[in-house]
């Protein structure tokens, strides 16, 4: 027997144990807003990768069309990954079937019309329609909202299977005033709310009025929202509203 060792046996890993993929997806999960631009130093310091790391995973990213450079040299999403989500079937059929009663209900309202699906703990938004002289808010499509925090988010929270909505209340401080308000969203079939603009220019208080939308089991698809300035006024209108859509919407999609 030969006493040189045997080279070391190749694995998929790299070296310091977080595959490849981790990291590209640590990189392109850096941009927190549509449009974005990052520079190099910031796009490392957000995805907590070293600068050298960073430059190479952006340039096979960038070989790929999933992140793009402008003249200036910020590093932005490439049209690639837009092509690829907009295949996701969770967020594509929905997103037709409930897109014209979106388009009625904003001509209506003039204000923000919402569609989400859960994924996990979150609601991720998968299309928003919004008025040019709305009131600003942070939705984006493709952003991530709080299940616990958002009308849209309680309105699939309240018909999610019981586990999920253990996991989710776990940390909250008010559990049980969750949990009634939830159960009273099982019954009617739609959550309505006001919380406080968490942006500091536009009206202080905001409505929110959501409904579930449901396969033939009762399991939620998605939710609808409608979002707009809270005027003290009655929200018995948008509920309706609301209601009647998801109900279309779930037959349209007639799962």
């Amino acid at each position: 027997m030969s006493g040189t060792p045997a080279p070391p046996r190749r694995s998929g890993r790299p070296a310091h144990g977080e595959p490849i993929l981790e990291r590209a997806f640590r990189v392109l999960g850096a941009f927190a807003e549509a449009g974005e631009g990052l520079q190099l130093h910031r796009l490392a310091a957000r995805s907590g990768l070293p600068k050298s790391t960073t430059s190479r995973i952006a340039a096979q990213l960038m070989s790929v069309g999933a992140l793009e450079r402008l003249d200036n040299g910020d590093f932005v999403v490439g049209l690639q990954l837009l092509e690829i989500a907009s295949l996701a079937p969770r967020g594509h059929g929905l997103r037709a079937a409930a897109l014209p009663f979106m388009e009625d209900l904003h001509q209506v309202t003039g204000q923000h019309i919402l569609l989400a699906v859960r994924d996990g703990h979150e609601a991720v938004l998968v299309e928003r329609l919004s008025a040019r002289d709305a009131a600003a808010v942070k939705y984006r499509v493709g952003g991530r909202l709080p299940l616990t925090e958002t009308g849209i988010g309680i309105a699939l929270l309240a018909h999610a299977p019981e586990r999920v909505r253990d996991d989710a209340l776990a940390a909250a401080t008010d559990a049980g005033r969750l949990r009634r308000f939830m159960a009273a969203i099982r019954g009617e079939g739609v959550c309505a709310m006001t919380t406080p603009n968490p942006l500091s220019a536009g009206p202080t208080t905001m409505s929110t009025v959501a409904a579930p939308i449901l396969n033939r089991e009762g399991d939620p698809l998605g939710a609808l929202s409608l979002v707009a300035p809270d005027e003290g006024g009655s929200q018995a209108t948008a509920r309706l509203a609301l209601r009647t859509a998801s109900l279309a919407i779930s037959r349209t999609v007639g799962i």
